[in-house]
């Protein structure tokens, strides 16, 4: 057995108990050192973890024992913590979206080529069974030439249940930029690149009310667009919608659709790993439920970490800027009132083959 790639990871909010959960299945992978503001919360922490030490943001990233940093801060300290990840020699997994602007990513993404380090991105819920599953079905043929995809993703804002959720009112947050990157990055490996877009985005109010916890009652400001509808134009021909928003309470809609010449895939939710993928057939009534054939088995967040380290690397630093570039693009399209042609591109990942749970949980045993 060979060494585990150990990890450090700074931001310990709620999203850190399910990579925590993920790390402690897999030999490959040891947890070295935890970090937060909250010098408490990261003993508190480190104190369920084995071995893993609790730390100051700067010793643990000055840490030599840390080959890789997850970065779970809030979006606008993503590239500031990646930044200094990289300038102490370490690789870096972030969570979505990998900067603020495309700017400030693609200098993350040069620090590191420069640094020889590597970096990942949010979302990871792609290389599930999911995505994979209706991946392979396109990649087979089985939906004839791919033409046409929709994605929707709606709720009424996250306000009604979190206790603190400035964070999702101010720019790197609102529907686009929180939930955008499992539909984007989605429609990426199911078509591939986008090379144009066409976005129309509006904000319903001026402020929002906290509606639970200490601070309920207080009202937030808001920063950003909490509507954004849009249309992507694919590489290879196809064309994509895509709907995010605070401002509706609900939708009938599926997660995702993609539409070919002979079928057409009901995709479950990118949100999560697994899920039911369904197949309409042209010329027969009704959809069939159709088995899991690639992908992660029963994987969980931080599954790009370890898909990194054997060497993959299917969640890269390249897939998340060109997704902050579509996103960033959506939303420039609205304010300017015009279609953007893309600046970036990327290679559609490889098909994640299909790796029940006991055989990616051995990886490095």
């Amino acid at each position: 057995m060979g060494s585990p790639h150990t990890v450090g990871i700074v931001g310990l909010g709620v999203i850190s108990a399910q990579y925590l959960d993920l790390f402690a299945l897999s030999p490959s992978i040891r947890v070295a050192a935890v970090a937060d503001l909250r010098f408490d919360r990261a003993v508190e922490v480190a104190a369920t973890v084995p071995g893993a030490r609790a730390l100051s943001v700067d010793e643990l990233l000055a840490d030599p024992d840390v080959q890789t940093v997850v970065n779970l801060t809030v979006p606008a300290a993503h590239a500031q913590v990646a930044h200094a990840a990289i300038a102490a020699g370490k690789s870096v997994h972030g969570e979505k979206p990998l900067a603020l602007d495309v700017a400030e990513g693609r200098a993350v993404l040069d620090a590191a080529a420069a640094a020889g380090v590597q970096v990942t991105g949010a979302p990871d819920t792609v290389l599930g069974t999911g995505i994979q599953t209706a991946r392979r079905l396109v990649d087979d043929g089985a939906i004839g030439r791919p033409v046409a995809a929709s994605a929707t993703w709606v709720s009424p804002g996250h306000e009604l249940w979190h206790p603190a959720p400035g964070f999702y009112y101010a720019p790197g947050g609102g529907p686009l930029f929180d939930m955008g990157p499992y539909y984007v990055t989605s429609l990426i490996h199911l078509l591939g690149p986008v090379v144009a877009v066409t976005g129309a985005a509006r904000r319903a109010r001026a402020a929002r009310t906290i509606a639970t916890g200490p601070r309920a009652g207080e009202r937030i400001e808001v920063e950003v667009d909490t509507h954004v509808s849009g249309l992507l134009e694919h590489a290879g021909g196809a064309v994509s919608t895509i709907v995010t928003s605070f401002d509706a309470v609900a939708t009938l809609a599926p997660p995702i659709e993609v539409h070919g010449e002979s079928r057409s895939i009901a995709v479950p939710d990118p949100n999560m790993f697994d899920g039911e993928v369904r197949l309409a057939s042209l010329g027969q009534e009704g959809w069939r439920t159709v088995a899991a054939s690639a992908g992660y088995e029963g994987s969980g967040r931080g599954i790009a970490v370890i898909d990194a380290a054997r060497g993959e690397g299917r969640a890269s630093g390249a897939l998340a800027l060109h997704v902050l570039d579509v996103m960033e693009s959506l939303l420039r399209s609205s304010a300017e009132g015009r279609r953007i042609t893309i600046g970036t591109t990327v290679e559609r990942p490889p098909l994640v083959p299909f790796t029940p749970a006991s055989e990616w949980a051995r990886f490095g045993g």
